[in-house]
């Protein structure tokens, strides 16, 4: 599983519809709003690499209301929900 986190800019008087709309995305786990520089962070979560392109700069990033995006991938996984996901679908576990 390869997991990108999203933070998002968006126009102050859309950013209700701006989560709602990258909630709804395939690829798309999870979206906080959260404080400082950015207003959103989207957590995508697809199978293979190639598949981010896909959903960030092919459909994310293309939502009304985004003023700017800043995307970080993360190597690896500390977090046991997605320790569980990965062995839910089966991938080799981590070193």
């Amino acid at each position: 599983m390869v997991t990108a986190i999203v933070f998002v800019k968006a126009d102050v008087a859309r950013i209700h519809e701006v989560a709602e709309t990258i909630a709804a995305l395939d690829g798309v786990s999870e979206v906080y709003s959260i404080t400082g520089e950015h207003d959103l962070m989207a957590m995508v979560r697809v199978h293979r690499h190639e598949e981010l392109n896909d959903v960030i700069p092919g459909r994310l990033n293309k939502v009304p209301g985004i003023v700017d995006t800043e995307t970080h991938i993360a190597f690896r996984t500390y977090s046991q929900h997605d320790l569980e996901a990965a062995f839910a679908l089966g991938l080799p576990e981590a070193d």
